[in-house]
């Protein structure tokens, strides 16, 4: 059998302005809620905002209490920026140091 350039299956090509394309939610737009150790909330404090603000259970809030007691820094909470803003005004608000990354 031999190979002829013409017997080639080509695809159609389309503009690319003719093209729709569905709107993804990009998996950059996914940060993280980062709480700072400090030396002046106790642990109580930081878990009772963990447990109102973000919603954790008493066992998530107290590990990750500990984590940011012994890494100096624990990411709390993944989502999209629009979702975790309240969160972190709210915990900032409660005198710990959150940033969104």
């Amino acid at each position: 059998m031999t190979y002829n350039e013409d017997d080639m299956v080509k695809p159609d090509l389309v503009e690319a302005d003719q093209v729709e394309v569905a709107e993804i939610t990009d998996i950059t737009q996914i940060k993280d809620l980062v709480v700072y150790n400090d030396d002046i909330n106790t642990f109580n404090h930081v878990i009772e905002m963990l447990i109102q603000v973000c919603k954790h259970t008493a066992q998530q809030a107290e590990q990750c209490t500990w984590i940011i007691h012994y890494k100096g820094k624990c990411a709390v909470k993944k989502d999209l920026f629009e979702v975790l803003r309240p969160m972190q005004k709210a915990i900032c608000d409660a005198g710990i140091d959150a940033r969104i990354l």
